[in-house]
């Protein structure tokens, strides 16, 4: 007797990615677009220095080690969006600036208001600025990127409705712009080789592009 398998499934092709990967992209949106199968979504995974807005239900995701990602919602227009920072500030020379959070914020709320947001409606969710490299707290890089955006979105107005910052995790962070929900996933501690081994390249490459003084702490 024989036995019959049943033949293996793909994932549905969607035309939504497709039209995504033909659009031309701005400076520091993300562009690594995939179908996700746990969520049966389609999603972008935002890289650091990156950032990405919808008002679709899109998945946006990212990994964070002492990086912060800032996820912005408009409850009136219903939409959103995240970006993903390195390090606090640089000043305004900085190229390739999304790595730090003054321009990163800048890059997602003006992209927002493009998009129909308005500072008055919008919330923040934040996540990350984890100590997950042992034997490297004392250059708090994630309490200066927490403190930081923190301080940011109070002098902006913008309220920040939920938080999962600080800590020894590094975390996995979904969210869904059209409306506004987040999930975190908190990553073992003691498996984190391949966010340290991100963080440092990210920060190196931070560090040889910027064309201003002063110095960025390798993470």
């Amino acid at each position: 007797m024989s036995i019959s398998t049943a033949p293996k499934t793909s994932p549905p092709r969607s035309s939504r990615i497709d039209k995504l990967r033909a659009q031309p992209r701005k400076p520091g949106e993300a562009s690594f677009f995939f179908y996700d199968a746990f969520f049966k979504a389609d999603a972008v995974k935002v890289l650091p220095g990156e950032y990405f807005v919808d008002n679709e239900d899109t998945l946006i995701l990212t990994t964070l080690g002492s990086c912060i990602a800032a996820c912005l919602w408009d409850r009136v227009a219903r939409v959103g969006g995240m970006n993903h920072f390195m390090l606090p500030d640089v000043g305004s020379g900085a190229i390739d600036g999304g790595r730090y959070g003054s321009y990163a914020m800048e890059l997602l709320i003006n992209e927002l208001q493009k998009r129909g947001a308005n500072r008055s409606t919008l919330e923040a969710k934040v996540f990350g600025g984890g100590a997950v490299i042992g034997g490297m707290s004392s250059l708090n890089v994630g309490e200066r990127n927490t403190q930081f955006v923190l301080d940011y979105l109070r002098t902006e107005r913008i309220p920040v409705v939920s938080k999962d910052v600080l800590e020894i995790y590094p975390r996995k962070v979904c969210f869904f712009p059209a409306s506004g929900k987040a999930m975190v996933k908190r990553l073992a501690p003691t498996n984190t080789d391949a966010v340290a081994a991100l963080d440092r390249d990210a920060a190196q490459k931070a560090r040889s592009s910027s064309s201003v003084g002063g110095s960025v702490d390798l993470f």
